[in-house]
């Protein structure tokens, strides 16, 4: 049988993996996380779950502590993006659009 991977992360951040081809459930804060990952421990055809570091900090210990046991799925997390200054945000977001397009936007 083969398993699925999943993500667990905030809506902006799931668009990047929905582009890579990956299925993404959104969570906002600890609670739906939570929420979430039960579910997804349930269904036996998903084999790893990838959780935003920032959702997965605010999960309670003892779920954590219960889903590692289990050994399936296996549950890792990846870091949270941050933009420090809105600057470098919008460069990215630029040069993303020069590659995509062949010509570089200015920002207004």
């Amino acid at each position: 049988m083969e398993l699925k991977v999943r993500v667990v992360c905030r809506p902006e951040v799931g668009s990047g993996f929905a582009l890579a081809g990956l299925r993404t459930v959104g969570a906002s804060d600890a609670a739906t996380t939570a929420q979430q990952l039960k579910v997804l421990a349930s269904d036996r055809t998903v084999g790893v779950i990838l959780v935003e570091s920032r959702l997965h900090a605010g999960l309670p210990r003892d779920l954590v502590t219960r889903l590692e046991r289990k050994g399936l799925p296996v549950i890792a997390t990846f870091p949270s993006p941050r933009w420090d200054d809105q600057g470098a945000a919008e460069e990215v977001v630029l040069e993303i659009l020069r590659r995509a397009i062949g010509y570089r936007v200015r920002a207004v």
